[in-house]
């Protein structure tokens, strides 16, 4: 599972790998590059294969399995990657694996993933693990926190209302949204892990105006399905801030967990 169109994953590609934590990325690799020649890492909601070129030229050396729900995301991973001949690509729901696909794991991974599925699915992943050697990285899932370097009155408001938006049902039962990453370290220390958790935001910049712009207009419509505040007044905050792009950033937070055994 993904659930994104190439486009938005492409956009948010160089965002994503920038906001990594290069702490804990350098445990992750140090920790995989430990296992030996071969190690095999599990990618799950895969899409085109972000997290495989977040964290090359090493991953070059492991062994991969990505996993998702959508075929076309997986034929342009294939595509991309069709040289790696240690990419193994698996079309599947994440809610709905088999144990097969975490067999002989040496890390599980996901990005920008578990704020989109509820705490009994990741009860169960969690619980999956534990009955392999296998650790777990899961980056960038969303905290809640937007801001923006010039104000706008309706700001608070609208991302409040988005935040709201996060905690629905995207497939896996009512989302975590901005709880995911506490939620998701209190179930891994339940089941023995030892967590470590890091900041990774977006920070924005006029740089990134293409991704902004998709950005804001993603969340205007989906604030609009709350019905939590009017159209005009999510219009104009929309208008507002789209006409800022070129002048200005922003900040979006996520925290990036990495658990052990």
């Amino acid at each position: 599972m993904s659930g994104f169109d190439k486009h938005w994953l492409d956009l948010r590609e160089a965002a994503d790998h920038t906001a990594r934590d290069g702490d804990l990325r350098k445990r992750v690799v140090d920790h995989v590059t430990r296992a030996g020649e071969g190690a095999l890492v599990v990618d799950l909601g895969a899409g085109t294969g972000s997290t495989f070129r977040a964290l090359s030229p090493e991953a070059l050396h492991w062994r991969w399995r990505l996993v998702d729900n959508d075929p076309k995301l997986l034929a342009e991973a294939r595509n991309r990657h069709d040289d790696a001949a240690r990419i193994e690509y698996i079309e599947a729901h994440l809610d709905d694996i088999s144990a097969e696909v975490f067999s002989d794991a040496t890390l599980v991974m996901a990005s920008a993933l578990f704020d989109l599925v509820s705490e009994s699915f990741l009860a169960r992943l969690i619980a999956q693990l534990s009955q392999t050697e296998a650790g777990l990285y899961a980056a960038l899932n969303y905290d809640g926190v937007c801001r923006w370097d010039d104000v706008h009155p309706m700001d608070e408001e609208v991302v409040a209302a988005f935040n709201s938006h996060q905690r629905r049902d995207k497939g896996f039962g009512p989302s975590l949204g901005p709880s995911a990453a506490p939620v998701l370290s209190s179930l891994l220390e339940d089941q023995g892990f030892q967590v470590t958790m890091a900041a990774s935001p977006w920070r924005l910049d006029p740089t990134h105006a293409a991704l902004q712009r998709q950005f804001i207009s993603g969340m205007a419509t989906a604030v609009m399905e709350t019905e939590l505040l009017g159209k005009e007044e999510i219009d104009d905050w929309c208008a507002a801030r789209l006409v800022r792009l070129e002048s200005s950033g922003g900040y979006v937070g996520h925290w990036d967990v990495f658990a052990l055994r």
